[in-house]
């Protein structure tokens, strides 16, 4: 699953940046983030809470930083493990521009695969939760590195895929949830 999009901060690109690689900001910006830990100036590892459809499924994992060119981009590979719920691996690119002395844009793509019982609820159901929490993360991390909690994510415009990242960094970090959300970013 590709995933793509990109957000308008308003703070200055350094500012962002440094929120970006801050464990503090990340957890409380990530939804569902129990534990983020850093391990190394480049890795990490998480603990979170996430439900995708029907499935509830506390996800550990862990996040490398590659391709650093501060503070412009970097790239976010991850993976994580959610007991008999299944897993997730995937990877995001992050690059940041200065709009102005006070905003930045905020473009990712990223690639996310996941198998086990997640990968049985279907791709429309996953993709709506990557929206959702990809929303919460950038809502969350814009009242973090701002102090000014939005109404809505600040989406500068939709792009291909689905206009979100997770555990970025969430990526899935999030991703990255996720993840990552991010991984993920």
């Amino acid at each position: 699953m590709e995933i793509s999009g990109e957000h308008r901060i308003p703070a200055p690109r350094r500012e962002v940046w440094a929120a970006l690689n801050d464990p503090g900001v990340l957890q409380a910006s990530i939804p569902g983030c129990e534990t983020l830990n850093k391990e190394s100036d480049t890795s990490y590892t998480a603990g979170v809470v996430s439900k995708i459809g029907s499935i509830k499924a506390r996800f550990k994992g862990k996040v490398d930083f590659t391709d650093i060119a501060p503070p412009s981009s970097y790239t976010i590979s991850g993976q994580g493990q959610g007991g008999m719920a299944g897993s997730a691996k995937g990877s995001a690119r992050v690059e940041l521009e200065e709009c102005g002395p006070q905003e930045t844009l905020l473009r990712y793509t990223a690639n996310a695969e996941v198998a086990g019982k997640l990968a049985t609820v279907g791709s429309r159901v996953i993709q709506g939760v990557v929206r959702k929490t990809a929303d919460d993360f950038f809502c969350n991390f814009v009242e973090q590195v701002s102090g000014v909690k939005p109404t809505v994510a600040a989406p500068a415009k939709p792009t291909a895929g689905v206009n979100r990242l997770v555990w970025a960094i969430a990526a899935g970090v999030v991703v990255a949830a996720a993840v990552i959300a991010y991984m993920l970013l």
